[in-house]
């Protein structure tokens, strides 16, 4: 049986004698602790991970726990982390304000310290169960209303073989959304989005950006404008005046498959550069795009590129759930190593059924995100 997850807990305080009391019992609880001397080297650690609680000292100088926390709460990443004050300090004027500012406890300094422990460990399976609650709502409603932002299955295009692979991170719904849309016997769409945002939240907003792509798409069809680099400015110009998307960005990449003519002509809003891998040459080629992220700026500057596929080609497009890996609690990326772990497997004459295990493999251990990946295979 696999070892929980580690709960990690975010310690910040001006006393190292302190700091390590607590460092140790927490991590003899069996917490992944951090500790930081002032509110300032708090912040720098939050700009690289996520704890599950903050545990901070009021008074500490250059800036305080109250400051420290009014600080948190102006930034959406950081204002739901629950947050707890710890201070030798006992007035009740002090713990109100502290309370007022959305801090889930307030504990004396004086408390043993297995008390402490064992009161944020209550604090975060408490957090936990409701949020896996909330999550499990959330599934339910999206069961019950037949909604998806990933299907089932790829269709069938003449002289191309599609498949795609889609993993959740900590099965939570996030921001990444895949579709397929059939135009006519001739014409075909594939869309591939990441929403910027946390998990489900990110995933509530994927249905808008869905809505209004399968919209331009259909509108296009009606004016015969099959344009992926225009499909994807009046896309982005409805986003950019959309008063519930205020501040949502979005990836996309936009593929249409001519069946007649047998190319796929891509253009792609801020997305990660595509592969192509050609099967003649054994090379895996990155093809770029220069629009902007979705909701960024009304004009996006999108252009287009049509792919001539040669028999046995391939196109992969995917988000960064694939590039991004966690290194000794820190988020990294790097995109030159997913592309030369893909071009070895590619050069192993794994099929993509192959290739997905050995993502799902390689990645379980060290996902920090979402991910997606579709294959567009030239037969």
């Amino acid at each position: 049986m696999s070892n929980p997850i580690a709960k990690r807990l975010l310690l910040v305080d001006d006393n190292p004698l302190f700091l390590k009391i607590l460092e140790q019992a927490f991590t003899k609880a069996g917490f992944e602790c951090t500790s930081c001397l002032s509110a300032n080297e708090g912040i720098e650690y939050l700009n690289r991970n996520i704890p599950d609680a903050i545990l901070s000292d009021y008074e500490m100088p250059e800036m305080n726990g109250i400051e420290f926390r009014k600080y948190l709460i102006t930034y959406p990443d950081f204002k739901d982390i629950p947050f707890v004050f710890l201070s030798y300090i006992t007035d009740k004027d002090l713990m109100s304000e502290g309370l007022d500012l959305q801090a889930v406890d307030y504990v004396v300094k004086e408390t043993p310290v297995k008390v402490i422990v064992s009161k944020i460990t209550n604090l975060i399976d408490t957090v936990q169960k409701q949020r896996e609650l909330s999550v499990l709502e959330i599934k339910k409603a999206a069961i019950a209303l037949n909604i998806r932002t990933v299907p089932k299955v790829s269709p069938i295009v003449k002289g191309f073989d599609l498949d795609f692979w889609h993993q959740a991170y900590q099965d939570v719904p996030g921001g990444d959304f895949i579709d397929f849309i059939e135009v006519d016997d001739r014409y075909s769409f594939i869309v591939l989005g990441d929403v910027m945002g946390k998990k489900w939240v990110a995933w509530f907003f994927t249905f808008s950006f869905l809505s209004y792509i399968r919209a331009a798409i259909r509108f296009g069809i009606l004016n015969r404008d099959f344009s992926p680099a225009g499909i994807l400015q009046k896309v982005n110009s409805v986003i950019c005046y959309d008063n519930a998307l205020k501040d949502i960005l979005s990836t996309m990449s936009l593929m249409m498959i001519d069946n007649q003519s047998q190319t796929v002509t891509y253009s792609g809003a801020g997305d990660l550069p595509i592969l192509h891998y050609n099967a003649a040459s054994g090379e895996l080629l990155q093809i770029g795009s220069e629009g902007l992220l979705l909701g960024l700026f009304p004009d996006g500057g999108y252009t287009e590129q049509t792919i001539e596929l040669k028999p046995n080609d391939e196109l992969f497009i995917f988000t960064d759930g694939l590039i991004d890996y966690e290194d000794n609690g820190e988020k990294k990326s790097d995109y030159t190593l997913f592309k030369n772990k893909l071009a070895a497997m590619l050069n192993n004459k794994l099929s993509f059924k192959q290739i997905r295990q050995n993502l799902l493999q390689n990645l379980s251990p060290s996902l920090v995100d979402d991910c997606s990946i579709i294959n567009i295979h030239k037969q």
